[in-house]
C-alpha cells in the first residue's frame, strides 16, 4: 500500500520543480532571442511602424489676360528639432534656436526649455507652427540635419470677391468646388509626392530626419481671358446700378465677339472666397450662365433674322398697331408697352413693338423659327469652361400651342442664359459667326511655358451677313433718342444693341415682377465688345432701357478710356472730325489761324497784312473739303481789352482730373465740351494751339483704376 504522505510530497517536489524551471526557460527564451534574433526582429517593427503620407502639391496659380495674379496660395512655414540625430553638438541647437530667436523675437530659452520638458527620447519637439519665409530660409542655410522644416499651403485669392463667380473657390481639402477651381481641378492640383514617416503605437505621426522623400509636381497655371480692370469696372458699376435701382440681384456679361473670350463676368450680391462664412451661400451662384429665364424683347434679335433671311418682311414694311396698344391673338391679349400706332418693322424694333414682331413672326413656319432659335446657340449649352452651365429650355415645335410661336417670337415660353443671349448678339456683331465663349486662354507649366493654348472656335454661321447688313441701322436706332435705348447712348461712338422687359413666371401665372436687361455692342462698324446688363425685379422701373441702359452706358465710358484701340478711333475722331469744316478763325492772330489749317490739313492762301484774321473765306461751316483752299484775310484789330485772351495758347491738359482742365480752360477764356469722367488722356485742339476766345476746347476723360485694384496690386501680391 502506497504511503500518501510520500506520495503528496513527490507532488510537491515537482510542482516546485516546474515553478523554478519556469523562469529559468523564460529567462532563457529572452538571451536567445536578444543574442540570436533581436536584429530581425527589432527590423520586423521598424518596418511596421513606418508609414508613407502624401505631401500635397503646390496648387496652380490662375491670371488675368493681362497676367495680374488672380489667384495664388500662400505657404506657412513650421520649424521642429529632432536632437537624437547623430552627431548633433548643444553648439548645432544653439545656433538654431537663436537663428530663429532672432526673426521672431521670442528668446531663446524659451525653444530651449521646449526641447528640455520634451519627453525623453522625443524625436520631433514642434518649436514655432508659423514662421516667415525669411526665417524659413535662414533656418533651412544652416543645413543641419536635425531641422524638420514643413510647408503648408493656402489658397489665396488676391483680388477678394472679383470675378469670385468665375474663379469658384476650393473647400478644406484644397480641392475646386466650383468656377474654374471645379472646372480645371485636375489641372491645377497638380501630383502630390510622398514622404516616408514614423508612426508610434498610439497611431500619431512623427516626421525623419532625412527619410526618403518623392517631390510633387505643381499644378498647371491657367492665364484667363479675364481683364481684371474690365471685371472691376463690371462688377463696381453692377453693384451701384443693383443698389440705385433696388433690384434683387444683377448680371453683367463682357464679350469680346470676334473670338467668343469672355473679358468679365459680373454678379451681385457676390461673396469672397478667402471668407467663405461671411457670405451667403445662395451668393455663391453664378447668374449668368446657371440662370434660366425668359428674355424678353431680347430675343427679338431671332425673329428679326428669320423674317428678314425668310423674305418675309422688309424693314419699310409698315404695320398699324392698335390705338390701345392691345392685340388678342388666339385669345390671349399681346401688348405694347405704349401705343405705338402706324410704324414701319424697322421702327418696331427700334421702339420695341410686341405687337409688330408677332405679327412677322406668325409668317414664318414654327419649324422654321425653331431652327433658327436653335441656330443661334438656345436650347443647347454654350459649351463655355465653367462648371454648372444650364442649357435652357425650348420646346420642340410639336409641343406648341397656338400661342407658343407669337410669344416666343418677344421673348417668352423658352428658357435662356444670359451668357446665351450675349452669344447670340455677339454672332451678329461678328458677321455671323456664332463663337464657343470661353475663359481660359492658355495652360502653362511650372517654368512658364505654354502648355496649351485655346484658338477660338466657330461653332457655325448663324447669321448671313447680308442680313446683318439690313437689320444692323434698326439695331442702332435702338441707342438713339427716339429708340428704348436712349439712356445707354455715348456721345462719339455707334451702338447697336436691344433692351428687354420680361414678367416673370412663379407659381404658374406671371406676376408682376419684371426682370430688365439691356445687350450692346460697339462700334457698330467694327464690334469688339459685347455687354449684356440685367436686372432682377428692379423697383425704379421695369423697363430695360431706363435701368439696365445707364449701367451699360458707365461701363461702356469706363472700357473706352482703357481700350487703347478705342482711344486711338476717339481721336482720330476728334482730331479728324474739322477736317469737313472750316473753323471759324475770324478774331484769331495770323500765325494761329495758320497753325490750325495746317493742322487740320486745309490749305490756305493770306491776303493783306497784319496780325489778326478779319475775313475768311469759305465762312466756318461744314461744307469744305480738304481740297479746298481757305482764303485768311489779315489785317490790324483794335487792341482790346482782352488781346491776350484772343491770343492764348491752349493749354496742355492730359493728365489733369477733369474739374481741373475746366477751370484751366474757363480761366484762359474757353468754353468746354466735356466728354467722359476722370483724368483727361485727349485733347482738341493740342496743346500750344493759338485758339481764339470764346472757343470751344474738347476734353475726354477716362476714369483711373480702382481702388480695389489698386490696392490689392501695391499690396495684396504675395
Amino acid at each position: 500500500m502506497t504511503d500518501p504522505a510520500k506520495h503528496t510530497k513527490a507532488r510537491i517536489l515537482i510542482i516546485l520543480g516546474m515553478v523554478l524551471l519556469l523562469p529559468l526557460a523564460i529567462g532563457m527564451q529572452m538571451i536567445r532571442i536578444q543574442l540570436f534574433e533581436g536584429n530581425a526582429l527589432r527590423a520586423l517593427w521598424n518596418a511596421q511602424a513606418l508609414d508613407v503620407i502624401p505631401v500635397p502639391a503646390q496648387r496652380g496659380q490662375i491670371l488675368d489676360a493681362r497676367g495680374r495674379i488672380m489667384v495664388s496660395n500662400t505657404v506657412t512655414y513650421s520649424l521642429a528639432i529632432d536632437p537624437l540625430v547623430p552627431n548633433t553638438q548643444p553648439s548645432h541647437i544653439a545656433e538654431i534656436l537663436d537663428t530663429l530667436s532672432a526673426y521672431t523675437g521670442r528668446p531663446a530659452a524659451t525653444y530651449r526649455s521646449r526641447i528640455q520638458q520634451a519627453p525623453r527620447g522625443s524625436r520631433y519637439i514642434m518649436l514655432e507652427r508659423s514662421i516667415s519665409r525669411p526665417a524659413y530660409l535662414a533656418i533651412k542655410s544652416l543645413r543641419y540635419r536635425n531641422t524638420i522644416l514643413e510647408e503648408d499651403y493656402r489658397r489665396r485669392y488676391n483680388y477678394e470677391s472679383l470675378a469670385s463667380h468665375v474663379l469658384g473657390y476650393v473647400n478644406h481639402e484644397a480641392r475646386g468646388q466650383m468656377g474654374l477651381e471645379s472646372e480645371y481641378e485636375r489641372l491645377l492640383r497638380g501630383t502630390d509626392g510622398e514622404q516616408q514617416v514614423q508612426r508610434d503605437r498610439m497611431g500619431r505621426i512623427r516626421s525623419m530626419v532625412g527619410a526618403p522623400r518623392r517631390q510633387p509636381v505643381n499644378g498647371y497655371t491657367l492665364k484667363t481671358t479675364i481683364d481684371a480692370h474690365i471685371q472691376a469696372i463690371a462688377e463696381e458699376e453692377l453693384r451701384e446700378g443693383v443698389i440705385r435701382t433696388r433690384s434683387a440681384y444683377g448680371s453683367v456679361v463682357i464679350v469680346d465677339p470676334r473670338s467668343g473670350a469672355v473679358r468679365a463676368m459680373a454678379n451681385y450680391p457676390t461673396f469672397n472666397p478667402n471668407d467663405l462664412r461671411a457670405d451667403e451661400s445662395a451668393n455663391r451662384r453664378n447668374f449668368a450662365i446657371s440662370d434660366m429665364i425668359e428674355p424678353g424683347s431680347t430675343f427679338k434679335l431671332v425673329t428679326a433674322v428669320a423674317a428678314v433671311e425668310q423674305q418675309k418682311v422688309t424693314l419699310d414694311e409698315i404695320f398699324e398697331t392698335p390705338e390701345n396698344g392691345v392685340r388678342i391673338i388666339h385669345g390671349q391679349a399681346m401688348r405694347d408697352h405704349n401705343p405705338l400706332g402706324t410704324l414701319s418693322f424697322e421702327n418696331a424694333i427700334k421702339k420695341s413693338s410686341n405687337i409688330a414682331t408677332a405679327e412677322v413672326a406668325m409668317r414664318i413656319p414654327r419649324e422654321t423659327f425653331f431652327q433658327y432659335a436653335r441656330n443661334m446657340g438656345f436650347g443647347t449649352p454654350t459649351g463655355i469652361d465653367l462648371s454648372f452651365e444650364e442649357a435652357g429650355r425650348m420646346q420642340r415645335p410639336y409641343q406648341w400651342s397656338a400661342v407658343t410661336l407669337p410669344w416666343m417670337s418677344i421673348g417668352y415660353e423658352v428658357q435662356v442664359t444670359p451668357l446665351q443671349m450675349v452669344m447670340a448678339y455677339a454672332a451678329f456683331a461678328n458677321n455671323g459667326r456664332l463663337m464657343r465663349p470661353y475663359i481660359v486662354d492658355e495652360i502653362l507649366d511650372a517654368s512658364g511655358n505654354v502648355v496649351e493654348k485655346q484658338d477660338p472656335v466657330t461653332i457655325r454661321t448663324a447669321i448671313q451677313p447680308e442680313t446683318i447688313a439690313t437689320l444692323m441701322p434698326a439695331f442702332e436706332g435702338v441707342v438713339t433718342e427716339d429708340g428704348t435705348a436712349q439712356f445707354a447712348s455715348i456721345e462719339g461712338i455707334t451702338i447697336g444693341g436691344k433692351t428687354g422687359t420680361a414678367q416673370k413666371f412663379i407659381d404658374g401665372r406671371y406676376q408682376t415682377r419684371y426682370r430688365a436687361s439691356f445687350i450692346g455692342f460697339y462700334p457698330t462698324d467694327e464690334p469688339r465688345y459685347v455687354v449684356m446688363v440685367l436686372l432682377d425685379e428692379p423697383r425704379t422701373s421695369i423697363f430695360g432701357g431706363f435701368v439696365s441702359g445707364p449701367i451699360f452706358r458707365q461701363i461702356t465710358s469706363r472700357i473706352m478710356g482703357l481700350d487703347e484701340h478705342l482711344q486711338r478711333e476717339i481721336v482720330e475722331e476728334i482730331e479728324s472730325a474739322p477736317l469737313a469744316h472750316v473753323p471759324q478763325l475770324r478774331g484769331m492772330s495770323a500765325e494761329g489761324a495758320m497753325q490750325t489749317l495746317n493742322e487740320l490739313g486745309l490749305r490756305y492762301t493770306t491776303v493783306g497784312e497784319g496780325r489778326i484774321v478779319t475775313e475768311q473765306s469759305p465762312v466756318a461751316g461744314p461744307s469744305a473739303q480738304t481740297s479746298l483752299r481757305v482764303t485768311l484775310t489779315l489785317g490790324e484789330a483794335p487792341v482790346l481789352a482782352d488781346e491776350n485772351t484772343v491770343r492764348n495758347e491752349v493749354p496742355e491738359l492730359r493728365g489733369m482730373s477733369m474739374r481741373q482742365a475746366v477751370l484751366a480752360l474757363t480761366n484762359a477764356g474757353y468754353t468746354v465740351q466735356q466728354i467722359g469722367s476722370g483724368t483727361v488722356y485727349a485733347q482738341f485742339p493740342a496743346a500750344g494751339a493759338v485758339y481764339g476766345h470764346g472757343r470751344e476746347v474738347t476734353v475726354r476723360g477716362r476714369a483711373r483704376s480702382m481702388t480695389t485694384l489698386a490696392t490689392a496690386q501695391s499690396g495684396g501680391q504675395p
